[in-house]
């Protein structure tokens, strides 16, 4: 993925536009690995996914958890 990366960088990418990034989805990630892959550092991401559906309650709290943080990271108010 990183020389595909780089590839897209160096021959793709035009002017205007960021450099690209990777994105692998697992079922299940441990922080510990993935921080020792230094993956953020070529633009290449890891997250994980669901397997099966959460309760409602527990996907309500997620999804408002989320918000909050996309929020703060763009220095909006709590709504």
């Amino acid at each position: 993925m990183e020389l595909y990366l780089d590839w897209l960088n160096r021959y793709e990418r035009k002017s205007d536009e960021e450099s690209p990034i990777g994105l692998i989805l697992c079922a299940g990630k441990r922080h510990e690995t993935v921080e020792l892959l230094d993956l953020d550092k070529s633009g290449i991401h890891i997250a994980s996914y669901w397997t099966e559906a959460l309760p409602k309650a527990e996907l309500e709290y997620k999804l408002h958890e989320a918000v909050m943080l996309a929020r703060a990271r763009m220095g909006r108010p709590e709504g």
